[in-house]
């Protein structure tokens, strides 16, 4: 009988809160210390094995379209795992699609963010209608009847999976219809069309017909979506029944094959005259449903740093474990630089979130300017260094890390959507050059967040100069480096605000000074050690 050895442990029964202090400081630093005592038992749950097991059962056991009935009849439904029902259930259990909009105020979406980087550690695609929903409130109140009607339903925790109207249910989810096989990102170029038909109580009703290249969960109980009117891009609210009853004429044309975040589903979809209602004025419909996609974008850099979090926790783990040339993996000294740098990176990309997700929090001048500039550029870098920070933590796996049955593989293939979903990096950069474009005073807004920490830091000191030297002739071909440049700089102050001074020193060592292309570069003298022990996970 073969003897299998040196083997680590699988990762599990552990807790994803109170095993990691970098997020546990980040959520009472930013306001949230009130629901703490829920987000532990949520990252209880969510570390269990069971749950573990489940997120990997909904990913090996994508949706299926079930178009017709055994009689021909069109039905148009997705069957899911009954894992992908299990994690969402425990989703919206915890309010992780609606909470702050329930209950808003201090550290409210904060709260929201620590669960939904939890959540993103053991399964990705159960996020995606927890983002869209939570998102699409912001959006529907541009149309008080609707949301009058809808947001009870969202608000609500109890879960229910069942194909009917959404007035018979206990909850609704909502997703979004935006691209367009000939558009994509250039939403004026999409060409479904809608046409009004009915009017009720200041509620106007359309028809909509074309089609939807990336329709996010159809399992949904109504959509945003885009068509045009006369008056240009307009927002609608389609739901997948009728008033009547009737099966609304959403047609689910096919499922993507997506390299990742398989366990969701994403169709495509052709509009025969579907019943829809219109969300804010005719014409205004990218920047009514726009409104939804900052939500999202957010979503995007928290859904990226939960996933890097989880990739350190596995890779510090595997390396605590296992043994080669006599050593335990973390006491050789070229992996815990390669170990300590993928834990820096980590931390800076939490405490940037987090930092982020309290700006949602706030109503003043400031946070407004913070959320419009920062959200995209935070979606754009945490989300560009991903992908990476994968490769390096399943190459600690070796073999191992690549495959199925370890979560590296599942992890790498899901790191590439939150940097395309919601706009591309360029898309991202652009936008950071428009918000600065119509607000002047916006850099020096941002800059001033750098400032106090640039006084202990000679490095941070040289980029902020740099920083506010090319802010005066913002161009286009450079925004990707003016972006990058801002979010680091933006990390490198909250780091040494907050973090250990062996984290803050060596991340502006490498990326304010030095060469931050790949991981494990950190200086000679670096405490590389200490700042894993800080980030390491530990089992219950």
């Amino acid at each position: 009988m073969l003897e299998v050895s040196n083997q680590p442990p699988p990762l599990q029964n552990y807790n994803l809160l109170t095993c990691d202090p970098i997020l546990h400081e980040a959520l009472e630093r930013e306001g949230a210390g009130w629901a703490l005592e829920k987000l532990q038992e949520l990252g209880r749950r969510l570390g269990t094995a069971e749950m573990i097991a489940a997120g990997a059962d909904a990913n090996r056991n994508p949706p299926v379209l079930k178009s017709f009935d055994r009689y021909g009849h069109r039905v148009e439904e997705v069957a899911f795992h009954p894992s992908w029902h299990k994690l969402l259930g425990l989703a919206l259990e915890n309010g992780l699609h609606s909470s702050p909009w329930v209950k808003p105020g201090k550290g409210a979406h904060v709260a929201r963010a620590g669960g939904c980087f939890m959540l993103a550690q053991i399964e990705s695609g159960t996020y995606c209608p927890v983002s869209m929903t939570y998102a699409a409130v912001a959006t529907l109140k541009h149309a008080p009847e609707a949301a009058a009607e809808w947001l009870p339903l969202i608000y609500s925790r109890d879960y229910d999976p069942s194909f009917k109207p959404a007035a018979q249910k206990t909850s609704a989810l909502i997703g979004m219809g935006m691209t367009e096989n000939q558009g994509g990102s250039d939403l004026r170029a999409n060409v479904s069309r809608a046409e009004p038909y009915a009017e009720s109580g200041g509620r106007r009703f359309y028809r909509i017909r074309g089609h939807k290249w990336f329709m996010s969960a159809p399992m949904c109980d109504a959509f945003l979506m885009l068509a045009q009117t006369k008056a240009g891009p307009s927002c609608f609210l389609v739901p997948r029944w009728t008033e009547e009853g009737t099966r609304n004429a959403i047609h689910i044309r096919r499922l993507k094959d997506k390299l990742g975040n398989r366990s969701n589903a994403s169709s495509e979809v052709e509009l025969d005259g579907a019943h829809g209602e219109l969300v804010g004025e005719e014409g205004r419909g990218i920047p009514t449903i726009i409104e939804m996609g900052n939500y999202t974008r957010l979503d995007c850099a928290i859904g990226t740093s939960g996933l890097m979090r989880q990739g350190l926790a596995q890779a510090v783990h595997h390396a605590r474990h296992r043994r080669a040339f006599q050593k335990l993996l973390i006491d050789q000294s070229l992996m815990m630089n390669v170990l300590a740098d993928l834990a820096i990176e980590s931390e800076a990309a939490t405490i940037l979130t987090m930092r982020l997700a309290r700006a949602y929090d706030e109503e003043d001048e400031a946070a407004l300017v913070f959320r419009r500039v920062v959200t995209p550029a935070a979606k754009f870098w945490i989300c560009k260094r991903g992908p990476a920070f994968a490769a390096e933590a399943m190459e600690v796996l070796g073999g191992n890390g690549y495959v199925e049955e370890f979560d590296l593989a599942r992890i790498y293939r899901e790191m590439p959507l939150n940097s395309i979903w919601e706009g591309s990096g360029n898309v991202m950069c652009l936008d950071v050059l428009r918000a600065l474009g119509r607000t002047p005073a916006a850099i020096d807004m941002l800059l001033d967040e750098m400032n106090e920490p640039s006084k202990a830091d000679q490095r941070l000191c040289a980029h902020v100069l740099k920083l506010h030297e090319r802010s005066k002739q913002l161009d286009e071909f450079q925004a990707r480096s003016f972006v990058s440049d801002l979010v680091v700089g933006l990390q490198a102050a909250l780091l040494i605000r907050h973090a250990t001074t062996d984290v803050a020193d060596a991340f502006c060592a490498t990326r304010l000074s030095g060469d931050g292309g790949a991981f494990g570069l950190l200086p000679g003298g670096t405490n590389a050690r200490a700042i894993i022990d800080r980030a390491a996970p530990t089992l219950n």
